[in-house]
């Protein structure tokens, strides 16, 4: 299957049985990103992380006694 990374838009072959490429043909709304944009977006996030201005906002969930 061929493949386009969303941010770099380079073209790749992902094997056809592959669980990803599973999820690209059954659910439109997932996106393929190469491995190099992967790698260099978790890099920039842990040293966005490290400055300590980094904030996440996540929902508080709350527990139902129920």
């Amino acid at each position: 299957m061929k493949v386009k990374c969303v941010i770099c838009d380079q073209i790749e072959d992902i094997p056809d049985d592959s669980p990803e490429a599973k999820k690209l043909r059954n659910r439109p709304i997932h996106t393929y990103m190469c491995d190099a944009c992967k790698q260099r977006i978790e890099e920039r996030t842990n040293e966005r992380i490290a400055t300590g201005n980094f904030h996440l906002y996540r929902t508080i969930k709350k527990e139902d006694d129920w």
